[in-house]
């Protein structure tokens, strides 16, 4: 039987050094109570000490919640994290040399829950190989103050592999809906269960603590034994919190749409506004085929789905989110991760194990930088440290990619005039870069496995090759020497029968790819 105690008391059960495991996935899913429970008992007490903090997915509003409630000086000593970039206080802390920080694969962290679990010494995965993640590029080491290796290449059946080594999990801070008498939990008003269940199961199996934050509590025997994502045997304490809007910070008056509970009428989804973003987004929706199944990033691509949505076209295909949501359309911002009208909603190991598999027929992600050999970086930035979340897993894996973001960043202005497009204003940073400055994804890996790699801007497209990026497309009005190749670090291959893009892109009216 569980123990049924308020948030501050059940943040005293972790001690000095532990490894803390935590939920969530950016703005949803994670026990905010238990965050802010564990900061206000550092500040008053200055314990717990020296905590390991491993998360998944990225998690935070990129300002003061969950994660960020953890950076504290002396509260964490080290951070094993999939997403830096919603934990801009944590991050700052790395920048500053003040914890040791590892940035892995989102993808792999999650399956490493299943492997602690397991009684592994490990989690073994050809994900991140040529990347900065593999020990013989940076081996995901975030500062100079990160010493120990936890990532080493070996070789298996005469491949290569990375073997990540397994962290102990001590104890775990999750969010369900409902708990019963007897500790199992349910999850229906969560837009994606994650990997809570594997979590629980490696602390449990360590030896250690399972916190869970609910909303309810009712009577053993309630919850439908099908509806219940965490038993009770593996649950050590539940924090009941009744008043949902603090159970459910990022709580939407669409909510029950995202939770599967109703559905929401797709028409109801405003078209978004024309512009760069909305250009890019339908260039990219142009390479969606019937039956295929879609991979979306957060940020740009979050585009895609509402250009399918507007052209009446999101029921040839299906979106998915690495989160664990198939099907529907996938929430941007704040609330990434979840979807609108999913048809269904797997746990995120899972997706990730069809990810990892080649299961994505087409992905669209973003692009910070690119350079001469079509390497990618979205992970380091000046000033700050995104990470790779899950792009890694899904950039290696899927048979056909398209990088998309503004052809410049930082001011960029543009403007239609007589169905061309003409650059108002250039932005000031270039993203075509002789070299970028992390490797995120790796063009030498992308040949070598044959996957088709485009890279998507709203004034030119262009291919990756085995010689390097070439040119391939230039929107109408677009100067090749004057807009493209004088903002470029190097000079890609140009295609001898350069196309120009479809004009109805740049048209603020809706395209008709409904009726291609």
């Amino acid at each position: 039987m569980p123990k049924f105690l308020s948030a501050d008391e059940a943040v005293k059960l972790i001690k000095d050094g532990d490894t803390l495991a935590t939920e969530g996935f950016v703005g949803n899913s994670a026990a905010e109570c238990l965050f802010k429970a564990i900061e206000k008992r550092f500040l008053e007490t200055g314990e717990p000490k020296n905590l390991t903090l491993f998360y998944c997915a990225g998690q935070g509003d990129g300002k003061d919640s969950q994660v960020n409630r953890l950076a504290h000086v002396g509260l964490v000593k080290r951070v094993v994290g999939g997403h830096w970039n919603l934990a801009p206080k944590m991050g700052k802390l790395a920048a500053e040399n003040k914890i040791e920080a590892y940035n892995f694969p989102q993808g792999v962290l999650s399956h490493m829950c299943r492997d602690v679990a397991a009684g592994k010494v490990g989690t073994v995965t050809h994900v991140g190989l040529k990347t900065f993640v593999d020990p013989r590029v940076e081996g995901g080491k975030l500062n100079s103050v990160t010493k120990e290796d936890l990532v080493e290449v070996i070789t298996l059946g005469g491949k290569e592999q990375l073997f990540y080594r397994a962290l102990p999990l001590n104890v775990c801070i999750i969010r369900g809906t409902t708990a019963d008498e007897r500790g199992n939990i349910s999850m229906e008003k969560e837009g994606a269960t994650l990997e809570a269940c594997s979590m629980a199961q490696a602390v449990k199996n360590c030896g250690g603590t399972v916190i869970v934050q609910v909303n309810r509590v009712v009577q053993a025997g309630s919850i439908n034994p099908r509806e219940v994502v965490i038993p009770g045997i593996y649950v050590d304490v539940v924090v009941t919190v009744p008043s949902l809007a603090e159970h459910m910070p990022e709580l939407l008056p669409i909510h029950d749409c995202i939770a599967g509970s109703i559905r929401l009428p797709m028409a109801a989804i405003k078209p978004m506004e024309f512009g760069e973003r909305k250009i890019i987004g339908r260039r990219c929706a142009m390479m969606l085929q019937p039956d295929s199944v879609v991979n979306l990033g957060i940020g740009m691509p979050e585009a895609v789905a509402m250009v399918a949505n507007e052209e009446g076209i999101g029921h040839y295909f299906t979106l998915t989110v690495e989160a664990g949501p198939v099907g529907g359309v996938p929430m941007g911002g704040i609330h990434f991760g979840v979807s609108l009208n999913a048809e269904a909603i797997v746990n995120q190991p899972s997706q990730f194990d069809f990810y990892d598999g080649g299961g994505l027929d087409i992905s669209f992600l973003g692009l910070a930088e690119a350079d001469q050999y079509g390497n990618v970086n979205v992970s380091k930035l000046a000033g700050r440290i995104p990470g790779c979340g899950g792009f890694i897993n899904i950039s290696q894996n899927t048979k056909i990619v398209g990088f998309c973001g503004t052809f410049t960043a930082v001011g960029l202005e543009i403007a239609m005039e007589g169905g061309k497009l003409k650059i108002v204003q250039e932005g000031k940073n270039k993203k075509f870069l002789k070299d970028v400055v992390q490797r995120t994804f790796s063009g030498e890996y992308a040949i070598e496995t044959g996957q088709q790699i485009y890279y998507i801007t709203e004034r030119a497209v262009f291919k990756l090759y085995k010689d390097g990026l070439r040119l391939i497309e230039i929107a109408p009005g677009i100067d090749v020497e004057k807009d493209i190749l004088a903002h470029m670090d190097f000079k890609p291959q140009i295609a001898s029968d350069l196309k120009t893009m479809d004009p109805r892109i740049f048209m603020d009216k809706p395209m008709g790819l409904n009726q291609k």
